[in-house]
């Protein structure tokens, strides 16, 4: 397929694929295997606590990238001199109400005020785990541009963000960070709305950032589609994919990748190291919370997959495979 701009049918956007993303026709089914469900979807060992040694960021990365996981999708990338914090969500729960909603697991490992100087936020949807009211209203009165998907721009603005600083792209488009760092927007398979009524009304999107020396792939959330071989044609290949492996359900398998078709779309992209993202951070599916990860090691090993796991909070350089097996401290008897 090609990597056309996005399609919308009337006020909503659509997926570049037919795309099942749910909805109230699935809320009997999900109900019931939520009742019945034995699962650990979260953890009977409290995850954490996780600290960043904020002094590692007075010194660069010596081989130009470097990644810090906060958590979920939460991530501060610093590539070829850049820095660059994508989807921010340091709130407790990811609701419309910080009085219940999916809890975080543990808390962020550094706070808000002890980042870098950043360089950039990219947002990729508007989602409430990836799009959060008070952690974007934190950088209300800072200089740091925002990239984010068409239409988001309207809650960056509402909750105090200077539009001077915001730049939305549609799939296909690109801008500068700086002068030497490209961000471009590439298609995803998924949905957005924060509420019943405005559902698809903005975009999702997947990004590719490039610098001098390094490439990286920023997915966000999708489910599997042939766009990720589009991508790896277009602009790979990657020195590392970045890609959700948490959250599935068999109710909305369109929307969501799962460890095997995120295995998949890493080889599609002609990524060099696969790093897993959105998982071991909140309860949102049905699934125990460690089984995203236990499964990709185990799909990594069929496909000959290099993996990049860091730790919660420990600024990691990517110099090729790690896995810090991190989550295994907090299993329960091996689980």
């Amino acid at each position: 397929m090609s990597l056309s701009g996005s399609q919308k049918k009337g006020k909503k956007y659509i997926n570049p694929v037919p795309t099942d993303a749910g909805g109230f026709g699935k809320m009997v089914p999900i109900l019931k295997e939520y009742m019945a469900n034995k699962a650990e979807v979260v953890p009977k060992n409290t995850l954490g606590p996780f600290k960043t040694d904020i002094n590692i960021y007075n010194t660069p990365p010596a081989s130009g990238l470097r990644i810090t996981w906060v958590g979920h999708s939460s991530l501060l990338i610093e590539i070829d001199g850049k820095r660059i914090l994508t989807d921010p969500v340091w709130s407790d729960r990811v609701s419309f109400s910080q009085s219940f909603g999916p809890k975080r697991f543990f808390q962020p490992p550094i706070a808000l005020a002890d980042l870098p100087p950043l360089d950039a936020v990219i947002v990729s949807h508007d989602h409430y785990d990836h799009l959060d009211t008070d952690t974007i209203k934190f950088f209300v009165g800072k200089t740091i541009p925002f990239f984010c998907s068409l239409g988001v721009a309207q809650y960056l603005k509402k909750w105090g963000v200077d539009g001077s600083f915001i730049t939305q792209l549609d799939w296909g488009d690109s801008a500068m960070i700086g002068d030497d760092c490209v961000v471009s927007a590439t298609p995803a398979r998924h949905f957005s709305g924060r509420g019943m009524f405005n559902r698809n009304e903005t975009l999702w999107s997947s990004f590719v950032i490039k610098g001098p020396k390094h490439k990286i792939f920023f997915g966000a959330d999708s489910g599997w589609f042939d766009g990720f071989q589009s991508i790896g044609s277009i602009y790979g290949p990657f020195d590392l994919t970045i890609l959700e492996i948490g959250a599935y359900g068999k109710n909305w398998p369109d929307i969501h990748m799962g460890p095997d078709n995120a295995s998949n779309a890493h080889i599609a992209l002609q990524g060099k190291l696969m790093m897993p993202i959105h998982w071991g951070t909140f309860n949102l599916a049905l699934h125990d919370w460690f089984e995203p990860i236990e499964d990709l090691e185990k799909f990594a090993k069929q496909k000959n997959i290099d993996l990049f796991v860091p730790e919660p909070g420990k600024p990691t350089e990517v110099n090729g495979a790690y896995n810090s097996e991190w989550w295994k401290r907090f299993m329960v008897n091996g689980s």
